[in-house]
This record gives structure tokens, sequence and C-alpha cells, in this order.
């Protein structure tokens, strides 16, 4: 129980340590987010000709298996050694990682993105299920207290592209990476913190059965610490193997085909088992609610490689680097998330509020505008073959208000709608959605290159065209802007397509909640 005392602003107190924790977290994870395409493209592979694909698919291998790992991290956690503990061996991980890509060889490259992936398993789910411990079952504050957590991340996330990118771009690129790691080191402190002032009560902790116990001679929880730190090469390897071969997608295949085999067992044992039909059907609720954040995460992610090479090749800036406006959409973030949040409880307490699936259709439906905003400026261009500045800062205010209908309020829904004995295990699939729409982003974001042209005509692309009013391409500059523009195009059509599909689907899915909103 929360007790008054441990209230702060309303809420319980742990919740602003998780805030401020995971906000150092996001800026340095964003920090390298802002650098890494645009320093694969410009150093690490600027001698070969298709360095732009390989950066775009080495973009999406990395973010793929960051949003995988968390999977084996949450069930690690929700079985063995507790939030806490993960959450600690996780940052540590990350820091490592981020300092590691300081280092200009392959080694320190590849190993610095294996110790990132494996760190964010350890931490990325565990820290928002343990937000989720800090309110009770229908506490109508969750929706409120996730936004705000949600800030946090945000916060991070718009402060460190514009630091790191000056770095980086300014002083050099191991600068801006190491930076990123100093960023993490912070956020494990302010974690530690809140565990010394018992913010958090007994959220968290070790489960009883498992303290003290041994594997091959030693404790659960370092045998475990040892098996994420032998992954590390593993995961490294896989990028490069994946830049030669593509064989991730295979790998991706198994491992989807494998949850949805056991998440469908799981709802077999909750339905026909133990007779809790309500708590199978809130798992396929989640289900179908991944399929559709994949959706609008494939189309989001385009922030971190394509839209950043096209504000670095089509944009006249003003102001600031290609790099640095990643710190747009966080920007946009943190000035929007309180008022956001006061909205959700505002609508909640006259009875107004939207239920889950209509926000995820409404912020789709948002998505799919931001993009035509980018495909308009075809409209536009100027005589350097470039476009204004004001129609990123547009486009991305309207894929942000869509996030905000989507992503806090999905994983608030999460820590909701599954049963607490697999909450951490349940948010890892959530975040498993990131995987493959990582994965799918690279797919998208190649289809931007020269390389990858498309001649051939279809309905959609004409229709893209059509909304850029059929230009005519009179030099390379111009060319290379269409080529973007009318991806985005397309992206923004079929998005709204989608989000009008969730609304006719949204009964059938508030069904499946069994009374949550």
């Amino acid at each position: 129980m929360t007790t008054q005392n441990n209230q702060l602003f309303g809420h319980p107190k742990g919740l602003f340590y998780l805030f401020f924790a995971e906000m150092w977290e996001r800026f340095s994870f964003y920090g390298m987010r802002a650098l890494l395409t645009l320093y694969l493209i410009k150093d690490y592979y600027s001698h070969l000709e298709n360095n732009e694909e390989i950066a775009y698919g080495i973009y999406a291998a990395y973010g793929a298996l960051v949003y995988l790992t968390p999977l084996i991290g949450g069930y690690v956690a929700d079985k063995y050694i507790g939030y806490r503990k993960s959450i600690m061996y996780g940052g540590i991980l990350m820091a490592l990682g981020h300092f590691f890509m300081a280092f200009p060889t392959d080694f320190f490259f590849y190993g610095a993105l294996g110790l990132l992936i494996m760190g964010n398993g350890f931490f990325k789910p565990n820290i928002s299920t343990l937000v989720g411990s800090l309110y009770n079952e229908g506490d109508v504050r969750r929706d409120a207290g996730f936004t705000i957590f949600y800030m946090g991340i945000n916060l991070g996330a718009m402060i460190a592209p514009l630091f790191c990118g000056w770095l980086g771009e300014v002083y050099g690129w191991h600068y801006g990476f190491g930076a990123a790691g100093i960023g993490m080191l912070a956020g494990i402190l302010v974690f530690y913190k809140g565990i010394t002032d018992n913010v958090l009560g007994d959220k968290g902790l070790q489960p009883a059965e498992y303290i003290g116990k041994k594997v091959a001679g030693i404790s659960i929880t370092n045998f475990i610490y040892t098996l994420g730190f032998l992954a590390v090469p593993i995961f490294g390897y896989l990028i490069i193997l994946d830049t030669q071969t593509e064989i991730l997608g295979n790998v991706l295949s198994i491992v989807g085909a494998a949850v949805l085999l056991y998440v469908a067992y799981i709802v077999y044992d909750f339905k026909v088992t133990q007779k809790d039909h309500q708590s199978g059907d809130r798992l396929i609720a989640i289900m179908i609610l991944a399929v559709f954040c994949t959706i609008f995460w494939a189309c989001f992610e385009q922030a971190g490689s394509s839209i950043t090479v096209w504000v670095d090749k089509c944009v006249n800036l003003v102001g600031m680097n290609a790099s640095q406006t990643n710190a747009i959409n966080p920007f946009y973030i943190v000035l929007l998330a309180i008022p956001f949040s006061w909205m959700w409880t505002k609508l909640g307490a006259m009875n107004r509020n939207p239920n889950t699936p209509m926000k995820f259709a409404l912020g789709i439906f948002q998505l799919g505008l931001g993009f035509l905003i980018f495909a308009a400026t075809a409209h536009f261009i100027g005589e350097n073959g470039k476009v204004p500045f004001l129609f990123v800062f547009l486009g991305y205010f309207l894929i942000t208000t869509g996030e905000l209908f989507l992503s806090p309020i999905g994983l608030a829904k999460v820590t909701e709608l599954a049963p607490k004995k697999i909450a951490a295990f349940m948010m890892g699939v959530w975040f498993l959605s990131s995987t493959f729409a990582h994965y799918i982003s690279g797919v998208i974001a190649k289809l931007t290159t020269s390389d990858n042209q498309n001649k051939d005509t279809n309905w959609l692309a004409d229709l893209g065209n059509w909304f850029m009013g059929n230009p005519d391409p009179t030099n390379e500059a111009i060319a290379t802007l269409l080529q973007y523009n009318s991806i985005y195009a397309q992206i923004g059509f079929v998005t709204i397509f989608i989000a009008l599909f969730v609304v006719i689907i949204s009964p059938f899915i508030k069904k499946l909640m069994h009374g949550i909103h």
C-alpha cells in the first residue's frame, strides 16, 4: 500500500526517482541514436558506395535487437532476480557500451552495440514494470503517472541530441558517444539513490524463493549476470553477419513464431486449465494492440534513420545540424506530456476519456498526417533543391501528438491487462513489437536510397505522386528529395487507412479488455 507520506504531487515518490533514472538512461540511448546513422555514413563506412544502405541496415538491426532482449530480461526479472537487480546490471552494461563507442575500432564498435543490446534487455522492461507496480489495480492515476514517466524519457531524449549531436559533429563523433556514457552513469546513480532512500518500498525485490539459491556453485544472480555478459559478443557478431547475409529477418521470424506459440499456450492455460477467461482475453487484447504498435513504430523510427538523412540532404537547416533535429520530437513530448496527463485525468473524471483502441487509432492517424506534411514539402522546393525547415517542426508535431495517444497509454495498459505473475514478461513481449518495427523500418528506409528506386508504378505510388503535385525533377538534388517524399507520402496514406481499420474493430478489442478502459 502507498501511504500519504510516500506521495509527491499526488503520485508515489518512487515515480520521480524512476523518472530521473529513465531520463538519464534515455539521454544515453538517444545521444547515441542521433549520431549513429550519420556516423556510419559520413565516417565509419564513408569509403563504401552503398554506405547509406549499410547504415540503415545496421541501425535497423541494432534497434531490433535492442527491443528483442527485453523479452529475456523481463522473464529473468519476473522469475529469478527481481526488477531492481536487473535495472542496475543493465545500466552498468549500457554505460560500458557507450564508452566502448568512444574508441574507433571494429572490436569496440560492435562490442559496444552488443553491450547496449544486452544491457537494454535487463533495464528497459523492468523499469517500466516497476512504475506500474507503484499503483494499485484500478488506480485512476496510472495513465497520468505513465505520461509523467514518459516525459522523463523524452526530457533525456531531447537534451541528448542537442548536446551529443553538437559534440559529435563539431568536435568528433566519439566525444558524442562518450557523453552518452556519462549520462548512463548518472541514471544508475539516481536509481541507486531511490533504493537507499527506500521510496520503492517492497517493489522490485528478488523473489524470495531464489534468494541464496545457487547454480553450478555460484548464486543464481551471478550466474545470470555471467550468461548476460557472455551473450554480448553473440549480438555484436549477429549485426556483423546481418550486414552480409540479412540473417536477422530469419532469426526474428523464428523468435516471433516461438513467442506467439508460447503466448497462445499461456492464453490456453488461463482460459481452459484455470477457467480464467478474463485473463486470457486480456492477453489477446495485448497482442492485437501490439500489432498496431509495431506498425506505428516501424514508421516512427524513420526519425533516427531516413528522416535524419533527409534533413541532412534536403532541408534548409537553421541553427541546428541534422543529428540535433532528433531533439524536436522529445521537445514536443516534454512540452505536451503534462497537458496530456491533465487531459486524460480530466476526461476520465467526466467519463469522456476515449478507450484505449480509439486512442491507438487517433495516434496512428496523426502519425500519417505528420508524414504527409513531410511529403507536402515537394510543393515548396527552393532553387537549391531544398525545402523550408518549418515543415520538419510541423511534421514532427503531429507525429509526437500521435505518439502521446499511443505509447504511454500502451505501456500503462500492459501493466494493467497482464496478470501480475507474468507482467514483466508481457512487457518484454510488448517491446518485442518494437523489435519487428525496427527491422521493418530498415526495409522502409532502404526504399529511400537511390539504389532502391522503384521504377515500376503502383496505385499507392501514384497516389503519393498526385499528393506531391506530380513534380518533375530538374536536377539531382530535387530527384533525391522526391524519392524520400514519395515514400513518406505512401507511409502517410497507408497509416491513415490502418487508423480507420482500428476504429472499425475497436469494439471487439474493447470487449476483450473486460472493463479496462
